[in-house]
């Protein structure tokens, strides 16, 4: 029989995830079907029960729903326990396991695709709401101490660290008007922010970027402000179309056992646009 997975958000209709989980089945020959589901803003717990009554194997979980999901997981993955929110759930019976994909999915996309190693590199995170917390872990493993966090209020940073079990004397905390902050360049800067879905900049100052930098929009589809200026600055700017992929191929090996090649869904993803 055809195994089911969806993915569960509100709203949902803009989703890639149904073709790339079709591109990914066809390459593999897995015999799965994949779609997207709208759940009331009330009614998520709900919706997760009645696909499991179904047989539905697994899904995806998108805004806003990221973190129910993690609390109606029964066992949780570390990376999970660190975000604090899920991104895909797996269905075994009575028992629920959530994971958190996102930022594997990110530190893929920028090793592997971008060929921009991270270790040693100095990087920027911006931001500390649910995007930033779902890529904090996986990007301080590798990075270490070398990994800054800036937000527009030091409290909410702070909250995130401790989330995380890292203290101030490994990771560098700032606001966007400190003037520490502003004379520091990274070679690596990433915007976890949701500047860029009402096109607003980020109050960067001009000297952010150290020569060669990468700056990384998690956001995907469009030319934001923050990618704009970094052009201009003489950063490559990049779209999160390549995480949006990473983060899926994860997910897919979760409930198949079987890890996708990434490139050609991508390449696919970039040609419709």
């Amino acid at each position: 029989m055809t195994d089911r997975y969806a993915v569960i958000g509100n709203p949902i209709s803009h989703s890639k995830s149904p073709q790339i989980h079709k591109m990914f089945a066809e390459q593999t020959g897995q015999d799965i079907s994949y779609e997207a589901i709208l759940a009331p803003l009330d009614g998520f717990a709900a919706k997760i029960e009645e696909l499991r009554k179904a047989g539905y194997k697994g899904c995806n979980v998108t805004v806003p729903f990221k973190f129910e999901a993690f609390q109606l997981a029964t066992n949780r993955s570390k990376r999970a326990e660190a975000a604090k929110a899920v991104n895909t759930l797996q269905f075994d019976g009575s028992r629920i396991f959530g994971d958190n994909t996102d930022g594997v999915g990110l530190v893929r996309d920028i090793q592997v695709n971008l060929e921009f190693p991270l270790k040693n590199r100095r990087v920027l995170l911006m931001g500390a709401g649910g995007a930033a917390y779902g890529v904090a872990l996986p990007l301080f493993d590798i990075v270490g101490s070398d990994l800054t966090v800036v937000n527009r209020t030091i409290e909410k940073a702070n909250e995130m660290i401790q989330a995380f079990e890292i203290r101030g004397t490994l990771v560098s905390l700032y606001r966007y008007d400190d003037g520490a902050f502003r004379v520091r360049d990274f070679q690596v800067v990433i915007n976890a922010t949701s500047t860029g879905l009402s096109d607003e900049m980020p109050p960067l100052p001009d000297t952010i970027f150290a020569r060669g930098a990468l700056a990384y929009e998690m956001m995907y589809g469009r030319e934001t402000p923050f990618m704009k200026f970094a052009r201009e600055h003489g950063a490559r700017a990049v779209d999160g179309l390549g995480m949006l992929v990473e983060q899926a191929a994860e997910s897919f090996f979760i409930w198949r056992g079987i890890r996708p090649e990434t490139a050609p869904v991508i390449s696919a993803l970039r040609k419709q646009r």
